[in-house]
């Protein structure tokens, strides 16, 4: 098939596709943790079709619009959605795991997403920390560069939860998921802070709080399950046993970050649509919405096992069923939206 005569929505692929994976995998533990092992199997089946067609889509754009793709990662907004590969890599080694009990594809999987994770850290924060032509902050800056904080973090998850089942390298592993817990911690403090300013010194239109914003919950929301899982695995590692009260503290406190930022984004979000009536429509962006709602049904799960806080075991239902409702929502607009393209050839 010659250039021309490639689907025009190829050449625009978002980069941030890869959460309509994330969004999928989150949806169907949530599922599988409260019980739904009908529903949470239909999800991780579908799931196991959307990860490699994502892959084959950008695979195939890399091929044929290199161009695009390179000016995708030297952009500072569109750069940083690159990340969700290693987030939905890892998310269907944890669903893999949690659902299916697949070790060794799991294993594979947090292999995988390690090395993804390596390569796009280290080149796409080189790409953007070097090049001469750069947006001012207000431009540059939005709640989805949070993506690398969430990439880390779900690295972390997924190693915490493999280690207990590894015959050996158990330490190792914890250690490794601690260090990646840590280093992501860092970097949410220094980009929330850059966000949090961007937002209260700078003119904000309906169109700059786009859906990558939820991600401020959804990055401390993954925050706290890493952390919990890293608490309920502390018995495998030293290192984790003398700071398991810190582990968990600071677990607590993700999560109290996580749920403050719940009423801002609704009220922020009546704000766009009601107040200043900005239209609601279908934008891959949306699965990034997604994700936080069913990452935090499943940390608070998590956080009250951690914890032995059984207060908090009602919350998951309830964020549960949101996520639900907002995946079904954004796959029908998906749908909508294949339709028409499709339509259009």
């Amino acid at each position: 098939m010659s250039e021309r005569a490639a689907p025009p929505a190829l050449a625009g692929l978002h980069p941030a596709y890869f959460a309509m994976s994330m969004a999928t995998g989150i949806v169907s533990i949530g599922a599988h943790l409260l019980g739904l092992h009908g529903l949470a199997l239909a999800l991780y089946a579908l799931n196991l079709v959307i990860y490699p067609a994502l892959w084959g889509l950008t695979l195939l754009r890399i091929a044929r619009h290199r161009a695009e793709v390179l000016a995708d990662l030297a952009h500072h907004g569109r750069a940083v959605a690159f990340f969700t590969v290693v987030a939905a890599t890892s998310v269907l080694g944890s669903q893999s795991l949690v659902v299916a009990d697949a070790h060794a594809l799991a294993l594979g999987l947090w292999l995988a997403a390690v090395g993804l994770w390596a390569v796009l850290t280290y080149a796409l924060i080189t790409i953007l920390t070097v090049k001469a032509d750069k947006p001012s902050l207000a431009e540059g800056i939005n709640g989805g560069w949070l993506l690398i904080v969430v990439a880390s973090h779900s690295v972390a998850v997924l190693g915490a939860q493999l280690a207990p089942r590894m015959t050996s390298h158990q330490e190792e592993t914890l250690f490794f998921s601690l260090t990646m817990w840590l280093g992501g911690s860092m970097l949410y403090i220094w980009i929330i802070s850059l966000i949090f300013y961007r937002y209260t010194f700078f003119t904000l239109s309906p169109g700059d709080l786009a859906p990558p914003y939820w991600i401020n919950m959804g990055s401390a929301a993954i925050a706290t399950l890493a952390g919990a899982t890293l608490s309920s695995a502390a018995p495998h590692s030293p290192v984790l046993t003398q700071v398991l009260p810190f582990v968990r503290g600071l677990s607590l406190w993700w999560w109290a970050t996580a749920t403050w930022w719940i009423p801002m984004l609704l009220i922020l979000g009546v704000w766009r649509h009601v107040v200043r009536r900005f239209p609601l429509r279908y934008d891959p962006l949306y699965w990034g919405a997604v994700f936080p709602l069913g990452m935090y049904a499943v940390c608070t799960f998590r956080l009250s096992q951690a914890v032995a806080a059984p207060s908090l075991a009602g919350i998951p239902r309830v964020f549960f069923f949101a996520a639900l409702g907002a995946w079904a929502l954004a796959m029908v607009g998906w749908a909508g939206h294949a339709w028409r393209l499709a339509s259009r050839r």
